[in-house]
């Protein structure tokens, strides 16, 4: 699975270098044997379930000292159907002045006609206002795509949360979009690689 983003990052002609940060050895050597760089481990604080992306980038940052105004991205290794364009906008959304520029796709459905279910199996809508507005005038919701984002190294290192208002979103169809948690999820991106791959 990495291996599909460390060829999308090493073929874009976009990165001066390719680093994947992991604890694993057999993930390590994965990597380099597929010509990415691992100059550092990851420390296990943050090679958990709940280390979050902004201080795994900061440790990134910091290991490899980078000058403040570096370019940084965060390229997940679950992101099997990054394209270079989408990447170079991001990339020219961040030299533009954003703050961050990560990948960003529409829900298919609109949120505002969500529902709950309690436990009997009762449906009720979360904002009953909504009930009688058409859904083609409810205004659409992104979501983040799971993709990438990129920022300076500065703001990284500043741990400034990805979501600032300054942030810009690449939009990405959702047809490209499926953040890997799951094994449902697993099935989609399996299912949606051999159609992309016809």
């Amino acid at each position: 699975m990495i291996g599909w983003s460390i060829a999308a990052a090493r073929d874009c002609g976009l990165f001066d270098r390719v680093v994947v940060s992991t604890d694993d050895a057999e993930i390590s050597d994965i990597a380099r044997d597929l010509g990415a760089e691992v100059p550092f481990l990851r420390p296990d604080n943050l090679a958990n379930d709940h280390a979050g992306t902004v201080p795994v980038i900061t440790h990134a940052v910091e290991a490899l000292a980078l000058d403040d105004d570096v370019a940084v991205c965060c390229l997940y290794a679950t992101a099997p159907f990054v394209r270079a364009a989408d990447l170079a906008e991001g990339l020219r959304l961040l030299q533009a002045g954003a703050s961050y520029a990560m990948a960003v796709t529409r829900y298919d459905y609109p949120i505002q006609r969500a529902l709950r279910r309690g436990e009997d199996g009762a449906v009720s809508m979360i904002d009953p206002a909504q009930m009688q507005v058409r859904s083609q005038d409810l205004e659409p919701a992104w979501h983040d795509a799971g993709q990438f984002y990129w920022g300076r190294a500065a703001t990284w290192a500043s741990q400034l949360p990805v979501f600032d208002r300054r942030a810009h979103g690449v939009g990405l169809p959702s047809s490209r979009v499926v953040d890997i948690d799951t094994p449902e999820d697993w099935e989609r991106a399996e299912a949606l690689f051999q159609v992309l791959q016809r």
